[in-house]
């Protein structure tokens, strides 16, 4: 994998962060004495903690304030971000390689920036990368564009050539692939029923960062 600069995606990449979110949607509205729709969670995946509650707000009809409803589920994440959550197995040896051989590296995340550098400290890999980038300070997320990739690119001073996505998510690597990046997709359960057409769409695929430096499969 040749790169001069990586851009990473965190929750379900480079953190193992995503069961906070799975259920998330769905405890806040049922905390609040509604029954979600089956869809929820699924919706809200792929909008950002902003975005996920205004649509909340608006489809279920809530009477509390954005902020309000914000703050219930920033203390419920928050909590976890400062105090437990994991760098995922392989990932801080994975990014000091990278960090040794000059690449330089960004996060692009649709968690909002105070709960994603309070993550990024706790798991201790904060000091890999040059910047942070997120979806609510782009003001689109991952599903309709690649702004976040464009952006954060472009903070790195490279081009789509020298440049890897590492994302997770199928929604985004379709994205990030649309835009012409290369992109290096890693495994999540949270994707578990999209593995097949993320291996074929991605350029290259982690099922684990521990198993790469075993098996050495993207050289």
């Amino acid at each position: 994998m040749r790169l001069q600069s990586a851009i990473f995606d965190m929750d379900g990449t480079l953190l193992d962060s995503m069961p906070i979110w799975r259920d998330l949607g769905t405890s806040v509205l049922r905390g609040l004495g509604i029954e979600p729709e089956p869809e929820t969670d699924e919706m809200l995946k792929t909008l950002s903690l902003r975005h996920g509650i205004a649509y909340c707000k608006e489809h279920y009809h809530l009477p509390q304030t954005e902020e309000e409803l914000i703050g219930r589920v920033v203390d419920r994440v928050a909590d976890f971000y400062q105090h437990e959550v994991q760098a995922k197995p392989g990932v801080d040896k994975f990014l000091s390689l990278l960090k040794m051989e000059g690449v330089w590296m960004y996060v692009a995340t649709a968690t909002d920036r105070p709960l994603a550098e309070a993550a990024l400290r706790h798991a201790g890999i904060d000091h890999y990368f040059r910047g942070l980038i997120t979806v609510a300070e782009v003001g689109v997320g991952k599903k309709e564009s690649a702004e976040i990739y464009e952006r954060a690119m472009r903070r790195l001073q490279s081009n789509k050539k020298d440049t890897v996505v590492f994302e997770d998510a199928f929604h985004a690597i379709q994205t990030a692939k649309a835009a012409g990046f290369r992109v290096a997709a890693v495994y999540d359960a949270s994707e578990e029923a999209h593995q097949e057409e993320i291996r074929g769409l991605a350029d290259y695929y982690i099922r684990s960062f521990e198993e790469m430096f075993e098996t050495r499969e993207l050289e």
